[in-house]
């Protein structure tokens, strides 16, 4: 997976080795450590992990012929041959590698949802097992629209006008009270702060009403 390490622990010739983001205990038989290197197996993973630009966590590759019949593996298993590999998918998406899998030139497909991984080799063109599910984007499928200007938006336009009607209903109350009883010259016109106090009400159940159906509206059109 990261930088090429010291081949000391294997066969293959010093200065030879030309898989960049491999190294040789990821494809040595995980139960004796032997390892069998195929050129052009090895050559076509790396076109892979080129191509997703992301890590291949190798579960298994090379086996030898006791390791294989341990993990119960089938009796001409191409991992016999160290041109298979089973790949984790913790950090792939399953759609996305196969298919870049198939462009890289492998031919066999093994799907393990259940244990998280996929096979892939160089043998005849063949696949078993249940595909992964699908996995739930995280981004919505579409754009939302663009939110109201805050100026222009009915919600507001509605709430401003019942809150002016209600601030000056208040007002005409207090109005009210400091005319009756400071400024007994214009006694005259308190009965007419009665009437401009009920407008003002008026004003501020139609603004609150205005405000609900905006909601109401707003969320009838909203995508479903």
């Amino acid at each position: 997976m990261g930088a090429r390490r010291d081949r000391s622990e294997c066969d293959f010739p010093a200065g030879t080795w030309r898989w960049s983001n491999f190294y040789s205990a990821e494809i040595a038989c995980r139960g004796i450590g032997a390892i069998l290197i195929d050129a052009v197996a090895l050559d076509r993973l790396q076109a892979l992990r080129d191509a997703l630009g992301k890590p291949l966590i190798i579960r298994s590759a090379y086996r030898s012929p006791a390791h294989n019949r341990a993990v119960g593996g089938a009796a001409r298993s191409q991992h016999l041959l160290g041109i298979a590999f089973d790949i984790s998918m913790a950090n792939h998406d399953p759609e996305a590698f196969e298919k870049a899998a198939r462009i890289a030139g492998f031919t066999g497909f093994g799907f393990y949802p259940r244990s998280g991984f996929i096979h892939v080799d160089l043998g005849p063109a063949r696949e078993w097992g249940e595909r992964f599910p699908v996995r739930a984007t995280a981004f919505a499928a579409e754009t939302p629209p663009a939110r109201e200007v805050l100026a222009d938006s009915r919600t507001m336009k509605g709430g401003g006008a019942a809150g002016v009607a209600t601030l000056g209903a208040a007002g005409v109350d207090v109005a009210q009270s400091v005319l009756a009883e400071t400024q007994t010259a214009i006694l005259p016109l308190v009965p007419y702060l009665d009437t401009l106090r009920w407008v003002f009400i008026v004003v501020a159940l139609g603004g609150i009403a205005v405000t609900i159906y905006a909601r109401l509206d707003d969320w009838r059109r909203r995508p479903r």
